[in-house]
């Protein structure tokens, strides 16, 4: 065997030759992948060992000689016909093929980094010339045996070149010339056009390296040179390029003529004509070349867009690796060493599932060996690392040190070797203690293994309070002489009684309330059946715990060194009872109609999750830190402390860096995987339904008795696509309903905040105490939002901003309060938006399919009407529940005061936390909250208030300011009628279009005149100012234009502009017309086209709504028209949307041309095969997530779930989706920035500001103010070169420094997209100052 194994190596040392003097002699990387790819397999097996070598086919290993020499040759000249059939297919693009680098040829060993222009010395029989530069193909094609075809190629490619030649004179006046220093490849103007891109790939790999960081670091102009390489390194070669299109674009028309007809006058007029545009077209190449090299200089760390190709290899391997992760983190949690252990081995011994394991997957086993201070085990972990070609990072070197610290007879010469390592590996000591997270004592034994060698040694850490970079908000950082930030109404103790109750109700995870419905009278039925369903419960607690310890014992006996993961240590993490309780939670959660198995798995494995990261966070001994630097935040807010001129982010940070022993309190726990939430679910989903049963007689003793389960597991359909669910049975809807329980239980983030939240002051901390909380809510499972905050330096202006509106203190309107919930428990009332109860809902009707009596007609009918039945059962329960759910909160936190911590989604735009009871919620919701701090109305705050009510009403939008207040003043008596006898007086606040806020509105106004001084009287009303259509605003600001302006208000007038009645106008200007024209639909719409018909679709077309879906928003309209002729819809609506968005273009042409601009960009960048990015003036990175969606199935003992991904990075960009969602996007990343900045100033001028969107709220004292900050900040944001920067960061992002894969796509697409990005839309005549004037801009 041992000579076996020496014929295969040396046999494939020969081949290996062989193959790379093939690759080396071809430099278009489209016609050599055969070659590579052989060559890459005889590499793959030498590097094999010789057991593996001995299990391959012999006859495979050993070839006869002359087959291997046959081989070769007919794989040189298969090289040779393609590389010549490449060169007669590029008609009219040249460059098809001509980025290429030659990238796949790897340095030869002895350090020749480049390609010389001669080929590797050879035996006679192997060699192969590599052509110079200035040789044509059909000279090497000459070199194997040249066949007919290949003759007839040489021969037309001589006649292009005749004709190159005779057409050169003419194109070297029109091409703007360049002298730079010629190359050694170069041969000036005498080279063939087809030949001019090998000079260009050639030059870039003598002054380029073949690693990619050395790529990356080339300028941009070589980059663009290296890919456009109509721009070669010579005058005479730029001609070259330039001439070298001419010929191609012609060369169809005289393929199919020259046996006829030589090219005429005209023809080559035309040809010359081409030559001066594309002429023209690579000066502007050029310039834009040398503008974009310009810019690479400018970018800072903060938005610099990291290289493409470093992106989706990051996150190729996510979901697997953050499954690996969280699985030995449960184990570890558990204490289940050993199963951690045998699975990070079972992993690392395949090489397929070693490729998923990266150095923080090894840290965590390395972390429990520095627990027990066994460094014999860390070292072996080390060359496990090695092993796998994976560096240490800090927390290698952490645990390491930790180990040491933590063993007393640790030897100084132990730890200086781990420190120069360190050193070595580019790591510092101070990085180590200012990046790792720490849990429980790690940091101080850490620091003991170092004060060994170093006995002085204090960790230096840095201030994370840097300038911030954008210039937006430079000065809100650096000058805050004349800030007043704003002080809570309570003292330091109080606000640290109120932590103390924020934090146990957290540690519980839940907290169980009392419904709104317990204050009706409790009857005998409602008695029995609460008392039958907590025994039920009791007993389903019994049998759900005896199944689980069942199904764990399984569980654990199987293979621990299996590779797979198990779900054992999962189910683990909590006591066995913490998992029943949230089973029987969900049971009782659950609607009538059921609910699909996937939203229920999701839910049950999210709360598991929840729990076990509270409980984490105890384990690592965080809890009592927080306590401690919390209660020394508090001296920030309190009313009894000192004034600080600074912001609650930059005072906590400062806090847990004076605080900076024990524990981090930052990170450190992975988030499950959304496939493992699921799996998890799914399995106790399944035992549910496997265990829960109940007796068949339990409601009517008449029935045989018999157990029967609660829950059934059914198919059903969603559209077309049949989906798992999950229903109760009828009997225990039944005892649900009747015993209408009088608790509530929900999980603890669901509840607004009993303390102010901890301030955002990274991307991975802030919001609630211990639940677990995202910076940015996501598609479940999309991580490319995080990866990008993770990068980014600075987000300083945006968790502020944040933290800001979550330090708002609310509380409840109760007078209204107890008004909504009389009638909420009065069978509610649709027309004020409160639900009835399922009591009021239609009877379903029950019949016969099978009864003969009914026609085939009058079944169909039965059963529409029961689907139609069961329909709105569904939908009313739901809404009911909503409300409940609602009221029942508000009704807890009655008498207290609250917070809502906020966070944002992936463009920016900000919400409140708690999903159900908030201020961004309904008009119900609204009117119940006001601020917990009251302010004076001051002199003009009671006209502000009417103002507000009549702007609720819905009336007088034509109006002026002065208008509105004139007409609040005649219906006084409306007014305090409605605030005292709201429901038995004329009741005129319910016509209004809010009617909650108006009635509360109407009561604050009521208390204000009523009082002595209304000047003195203290409100807590919170009083709105909404934007003016705010999308078509941005818009409008963006293209400067003064008609797009003016329609929207940000041009000061007399009275409000309406932008819909303007369009409406338009629209009718437009039927009159055809009308008269004689076209009959034009003629039937006369009379029907208002304001009411059209505003829908004109306030969405700004976020990108589509010709269809404007279509079918009037096609509403028209049907809520009773008078409009029903048969006329259709072709009304396909008409109007029509005319809607011809109004619209000629309103706002600056408008459609940016909205155009964005997604035509969008469309290329995504058919580059890259997703849109951008930078807000904030600094926020936004990422659109949206791929072509691929089928994950996830099987269980249930049911297989069919997963439709579309935001996994590995897919290809859904180009549509791309293009037509990346307008509105961009639009609402610069509302919320608007929103951020208004946020910022507000808080330095000590104001209370809350927005929803682009509705912005305060007191009505300072109304006035906040308008001024508001106008102030949309003309300075406005102000910055907005989309000049976009086509900035697009060009740097998409077009220098191209990837590799890019360089099979078609030079022309990308050309297309170079010059299309740096086309930014012109700009009118609109002057943005002019906005600080206008009074309608929010009003």
């Amino acid at each position: 065997m041992s000579l076996l194994r020496v014929c295969a190596f040396a046999k494939c040392l020969n081949r290996r030759c062989l193959f790379e003097k093939c690759a080396v002699r071809v430099s278009l990387p489209d016609c050599c992948r055969l070659c590579v790819s052989t060559r890459s397999g005889v590499l793959r097996r030498i590097s094999e060992t010789p057991l593996q070598l001995q299990r391959r086919n012999v006859s495979f290993v050993i070839p006869k000689t002359e087959d291997g020499k046959k081989r070769v040759l007919e794989q040189s000249q298969l090289l040779d016909v393609l590389e010549a059939r490449i060169h007669q297919l590029k008609s009219d693009v040249v460059l098809d093929v001509q980025h290429a680098k030659v990238q796949f040829v790897k340095a030869p060993s002895s350090g020749r980094g480049v390609l010389s222009s001669k080929g590797p010395k050879s035996t006679p029989q192997e060699k192969m010339d590599i052509p110079k530069s200035g040789q044509t193909v059909a000279k090497r094609a000459s070199k194997s045996q040249p066949s007919r075809w290949m003759e007839k190629l040489t021969e037309e490619k001589k006649n292009k070149l005749k004709k190159q030649q005779h057409l050169q004179q003419k194109i070297l006046k029109n091409v703007k010339e360049k002298p730079t220093a010629k190359s050694k490849s170069s041969k000036g103007s005498s080279m063939l056009p087809g030949t001019a891109h090998k000079t260009i790939s050639t030059t870039a790999k003598k002054t380029a390296p073949l690693n990619k960081k050395s790529r990356g670091r080339m300028t941009l102009s070589d980059e663009i040179r290296a890919a456009v390489s109509s721009t070669v390194p010579s005058t005479a070669a730029t001609a070259a390029a330039g001439t070298a299109v001419v010929p191609h674009k012609v060369s169809k028309g005289k393929q199919r003529h020259s046996k006829k007809q030589v090219l005429g006058d005209e023809g080559q007029k035309q040809t010359v004509a081409d030559a001066q545009d594309r002429a023209q077209e690579l000066a502007e190449v050029e310039e834009l070349e040398r503008r974009l090299s310009q810019q690479v200089s400018q970018w800072t760390s903060s938005n610099n867009p990291v290289p493409l190709q470093e992106d989706s290899e990051r996150t190729a391997c996510g979901d697997i690796q953050m499954s690996i992760r969280s699985y030995l983190e449960g184990c570890v949690f558990v204490g289940d060493i050993e199963r951690a252990h045998q699975f990070l081995l079972s992993q690392h011994r395949v090489m397929s599932r070693r490729k998923h394991l990266s150095t923080d997957v090894y840290n965590i086993v390395m972390r429990v060996w520095a627990k027990r201070g066994t460094l014999n085990q860390i070292g072996r972990v080390f060359i496990l690392l090695e092993d796998a070609g994976l560096k240490p990072n800090l927390g290698s070197y952490c645990a390491a040190l930790e180990c040491m610290g933590r063993n007393p007879n640790c030897s100084p010469g132990v730890v200086t070797r781990c420190l120069s390592q360190m050193e070595e590996d580019g790591l510092s000591l101070d990085n180590l203690f200012s990046r790792c997270v720490f849990r429980q004592d790690e940091r101080d034994m850490v620091l003991n293994a170092v004060r060994i060698v170093q006995p002085d040694y204090q960790p230096t850490l840095n201030a994370t309070t840097s300038e911030c970079a954008s210039t937006l908000v430079q000065d809100f950082y650096t000058q805050r002489a004349d800030h007043q930030y704003p002080k809570l109404d309570f003292t330091q103790e109080e606000l640290q009684e109120r932590f103390k109750r924020q934090l146990s109700m957290e540690r519980a995870c839940t907290v169980t309330i009392d419904s709104v419905e317990a204050a009706k009278p409790v009857t005998k039925n409602m008695a029995k059946m609460r008392e039958l369903l907590a025994d039920q419960r009791a007993q389903w607690q019994k049998i759900l715990l005896q199944a689980l310890r069942e199904r764990k014992m399984i569980l654990a006996n199987t293979n621990t060194k299996d590779y797979r993961l198990n779900l054992y240590p999962y189910l683990c993490l909590l006591e066995d009872s913490e998992y029943v309780d949230i089973m029987i939670q969900s049971v009782a959660n659950l609607p009538p109609s059921g609910e699909s198995l996937k939203i229920l798995a999701s839910d049950l494995g999210n709360r598991v999750y929840t729990k076990y990261s509270v409980r984490q966070k105890h384990q690592n001994q965080m809890v009592e830190k927080l306590g401690n630097i919390y209660n020394a935040y508090t001296e920030l807010l309190a009313k009894d402390t000192k004034e600080y001129n600074i912001l609650p982010r930059e005072h906590w940070c400062k806090l847990e860096m004076e605080q900076s022993s024990g524990p981090t309190l930052q990170g450190g726990e992975t988030h499950w995987p959304y496939i493992v939430t699921l799996e998890l679910g799914t399995y106790m989903v399944d035992m549910m339904v496997k265990s829960l049963k109940i007796n068949s007689d339990i409601l009517n003793p008449a029935y045989d008795r018999k157990l029967i389960p609660i829950l059934y597991h059914m198919y059903t359909f969603r559209s077309t696509r049949q989906i798992g669910f999950i229903k109760p049975h009828p009997i225990l809807t039944q005892m649900q309903q009747e015993a209408m329980e009088t608790k509530l239980t929900f999980d603890s983030y669901v509840m607004p905040m009993l303390c102010p939240p901890m301030p955002w002051s990274s991307v991975k901390f802030g919001a609630y105490l211990l639940t677990p909380t995202k910076l940015m809510r996501t598609v479940e499972g999309a991580t490319q939002h995080e990866v990008l905050l993770e990068k980014c330096q600075n987000l300083h202006p945006v968790l502020d901003s944040l933290n800001q509106l979550g330090n708002c203190a609310w509380r409840l309107n109760k007078p209204l309060l107890d008004i909504i919930i009389s009638i909420f428990n009065d069978r509610g009332s649709d027309k004020l938006d409160i639900p009835p109860p399922l009591s009021e809902a239609p009877k379903i009707p029950h019949f016969n399919s099978h009864d003969p009596t009914y026609t085939a007609s009058e079944k169909a009918h039965m059963k529409r009407e029961v689907i139609n039945a069961k329909k709105k059962c569904s939908e009313m329960h739901s809404l009911r529940m909503d409300a409940l759910y609602k009221l029942s909160i508000a009704n807890h936190m009655r008498d207290e005061i609250f917070w809502f911590p906020h966070n944002m989604d992936f463009r920016g735009r900000t919400y409140p936390c708690p999903p159900y009871f908030n201020h961004l919620g309904s008009d119900v919701t609204r009117a119940i909250l006001v601020f917990a701090e009251g302010k004076p109305l001051g002199p003009k705050g009671l006209d502000w208030l009417k103002i507000h009510l009549v702007n609720l009403t819905g009336q007088k939008k034509r109006s002026s300011l002065q208008g509105r207040l004139e007409y609040a003043n005649t219906i006084m008596e409306d007014i305090l009628d409605s605030a005292d006898n709201p429901l038995n007086g004329k009741k005129w606040w319910m016509n209004a279009d809010e009617p909650w806020q108006a009635l509360a509105c109407c009561m604050e106004i009521a208390n204000a005149v009523r009082s002595p001084d209304p000047t003195q009287f203290i409100s807590h009303f919170p009083v709105h100012q909404d934007g003016s259509c705010n999308g078509l605003q941005h818009y409008a600001a963006l293209g400067r234009d003064v008609i797009g302006a003016t329609s929207v208000n940000l041009m000061p007038c007399e009275v409000p502009q309406d932008v819909y009645s303007g369009v409406a106008q338009q629209v009718e200007e437009f039927r009159a017309r055809d009308a008269q024209s004689g076209l009959k639909i034009a003629q039937v719409l006369e009379g029907f086209i208002s304001r009411k018909v059209v505003k829908q679709t004109v306030m969405t077309v700004v976020y990108g709504v589509t010709r269809y879906g404007g279509r079918l928003q009037i096609e509403k309209r028209l049907k809520e028209i009773d008078e409009f002729p029903k048969e006329h819809i259709w072709d009304a609506s396909h008409y109007l949307v029509r005319l809607v968005f011809s109004g619209l273009k000629e309103m706002f042409t600056g408008t459609r041309e940016i909205q155009d601009w964005l997604t035509e960009s969008a469309r290329l960048i995504s058919k580059s095969g890259h997703t849109v990015e951008w930078v807000t003036p904030l600094g926020l990175p936004i990422i659109q997530p949206y791929h072509r969606t691929r089928n994950q199935v996830l099987k269980s003992t249930m049911q297989h779930i069919n997963l439709q991904i579309s935001h996994d990075t590995k897919e290809r960009p859904d180009t549509v989706k791309q293009k037509n969602a990346f307008p509105p996007n961009f639009i609402h990343s610069l509302d919320s920035t608007h929103m951020m900045l208004t946020a910022l100033h507000c808080y330095s001028a000590g104001l209370t500001f809350v927005s929803v969107h682009d509705c912005f709220w305060t007191h009505a004292l300072t109304v006035d103010t906040m308008n001024k900050v508001c106008r102030e900040q949309f003309v300075a944001l406005h102000g910055q070169p907005i989309l000049q920067e976009l086509s900035d960061f697009l060009l740097y992002k998409y077009c220098a420094g191209l990837p590799t894969e890019a360089k099979n796509k078609k030079y022309q697409e990308y050309r297309r997209l170079l010059l299309l990005l740096a086309k930014v839309p012109q700009t009118g005549d609109f002057d943005l100052q002019r906005v600080k004037e206008s009074t309608y801009f929010f009003s």
